[in-house]
C-alpha cells in the first residue's frame, strides 16, 4: 500500500511540476550559437538570458509569473536551419516572444516564414540590413542595434577623419554585408572618396589569395571588410596580411570582436572601426552585470540584454504575455516619456508599469527607438595599435 502511495504521489508531484513549469512564460533566444559569429553569441545569449533571468527573480511580472529562456540556433548564415528552428521555438516550445534573429539573412526568413504567420514578437539585437526597415512585418519586428544605413554614414565620416581618400570593399555575400557594403560605398563616394572595388567573398573557404589578388590589383588607402570575424572576413584579412596587399583596414560591427585582435595581434595596427556601443550610464552598469555573472559585455551582448528587457517591459504594459498585445506596447516602453531605466533597475520598471506610471527604457545601449521600431544608433569607434584594440570615443 505505501509503494502504491509513494508511486501515486510521485506521478502527482511530477505532474504538478510539469504544470508549474507549463505555466512559466518562454522567450525564445534565437542567436548564431554555431556559424561565423558564434564567438560574439557566447556574450550576446547571456546579455539575454541576465535580463531573463532579473525579471524572473523579481516575481513582479503577470503578478508573479516566471520566464524561461529556451535557445534556438540560427547558424547566422543557414536560412532553412534557422526557419526549422525559429518553428520548434515558437510551435513545440511555445515561446511567447523572441531575441533574435542576429544575422540579417536568417533574421528575415525566421520573421517571414515563421514569426509573421504566427504572429510572434521578435526583437533583434544584431540584424542590421536596411531591408528591415521596410519588411512587411505586422507591427512584430523590432531591433535594438541601428540599421546599416546609419551605419555607411558614420563609416563614411570616420574614414574621411582619418585622411582616407580611397577605399577597397570586401563583403561577406548576403544581405547583411551586401547591403553594409552599398551603405559603406555610397555615403564614402557621397563624401568625396573614391571606391576601387566593391567586391563579395563567400564565407566556409579555406584561402582567399584570390579575393585578396583582386582587391590589391584595384587598390585602396585602406581595406574595409564588411565581413564576419569567426568566417570569411578573418580569412580576408590573414591573406592580405600575408601577401602584403594591405596593411590598414577598416572593421564594421561584424568584424569588432575580442575575436579580431586574438586571430590577427599586431598586424592591425594602424587599423580602425566601429562598432553599436555607448558610453551612457547604463553601459558602464552592464559591464559590471555581465562581470558579475561571468561573462563580459561585448559587442551586441547590451542589446541583447535590451531587446529581452524590452519584451518583458512591453508584457507588463499589455498585461498580458501574447505578442499580439505586447506588440503595441515596445514603442511606449522604450521611449519617453517615463522614469528612465537603466539595467538593474527591471523589477523597478515592473513595479512602475503595474502601478499605472510610465517608464522610459533606456538600458544598456541608450535605446531610443524610431521609425517602425528600430534603433536610432550609437557608435562605439576604436583603433588598434600594439596588438589592441583601444576605444577612441562614442558617436
Amino acid at each position: 500500500m505505501k509503494t502504491r502511495y509513494a508511486i501515486a504521489l510521485a506521478a502527482a508531484t511530477s505532474f504538478a511540476t510539469t504544470a508549474a513549469f507549463a505555466e512559466d512564460i518562454k522567450i525564445g533566444v534565437f542567436l548564431g550559437f554555431t556559424g561565423p559569429i558564434e564567438s560574439t553569441v557566447a556574450n550576446m545569449a547571456p546579455g539575454a538570458e541576465l535580463a531573463i533571468k532579473e525579471v524572473s527573480d523579481s516575481g513582479k511580472l503577470l503578478g508573479g509569473k516566471k520566464v524561461v529562456a529556451v535557445r534556438g540556433d540560427t547558424t547566422c548564415i543557414d536560412s532553412a536551419v534557422a526557419t526549422a528552428a525559429a518553428e520548434r521555438l515558437i510551435t513545440s516550445d511555445g515561446v511567447k516572444a523572441i531575441v533574435g534573429g542576429d544575422c540579417s539573412g536568417v533574421t528575415t526568413a525566421a520573421l517571414k516564414n515563421v514569426a509573421k504567420p504566427n504572429g510572434i514578437v521578435m526583437i533583434s539585437p544584431s540584424a542590421t540590413s536596411p531591408a528591415l526597415s521596410t519588411i512587411e512585418d505586422n507591427g512584430l519586428f523590432f531591433r535594438t542595434a541601428p540599421s546599416d544605413a546609419r551605419q555607411g554614414v558614420i563609416v563614411a565620416d570616420i574614414l574621411k577623419e582619418n585622411g582616407i581618400k580611397s577605399i577597397a570593399v570586401t563583403y561577406t555575400n548576403n544581405d547583411y554585408g551586401k547591403g553594409l557594403a552599398d551603405a559603406i560605398a555610397s555615403n564614402f563616394k557621397k563624401a568625396g572618396g573614391t571606391v576601387t572595388i566593391n567586391a563579395p567573398h563567400e564565407d566556409g573557404k579555406g584561402d582567399y589569395t584570390a579575393e585578396v589578388g583582386a582587391l590589391a590589383a584595384a587598390g585602396g588607402d585602406m581595406l574595409v571588410v564588411a565581413g564576419y570575424v569567426d568566417q570569411g572576413g578573418r580569412g580576408v584579412v590573414q591573406a592580405a596580411v600575408d601577401t602584403g596587399a594591405f596593411d590598414r583596414f577598416y572593421f564594421p560591427d561584424g568584424m569588432v570582436s575580442p575575436a579580431l585582435v586574438t586571430n590577427h595581434g599586431a598586424d592591425l595596427n594602424g587599423s580602425i572601426g566601429a562598432n553599436p556601443g555607448t558610453n551612457s550610464p547604463g553601459a558602464a552598469t552592464f559591464v559590471d552585470m555581465a562581470k558579475k555573472a561571468g561573462f563580459t559585455s561585448g559587442p551586441f551582448s547590451p542589446e541583447s540584454y535590451d531587446a529581452a528587457a524590452l519584451i518583458l517591459l512591453a508584457m507588463q504594459a499589455a498585461g498580458s504575455s501574447e505578442s499580439g498585445k505586447l506588440k503595441d506596447k515596445v514603442m511606449e516602453v522604450a521611449n519617453a516619456p517615463g522614469e528612465k531605466i537603466y539595467p538593474g533597475q527591471l523589477a523597478k520598471a515592473l513595479e512602475i508599469i503595474a502601478g499605472g506610471g510610465d517608464v522610459d527604457y533606456v538600458g544598456a545601449s541608450a535605446v531610443e527607438l524610431i521609425g517602425s521600431g528600430e534603433s536610432s544608433g550609437n557608435y562605439r569607434q576604436v583603433k588598434y595599435e600594439n596588438g589592441k584594440e583601444v576605444v577612441v570615443g562614442y558617436r
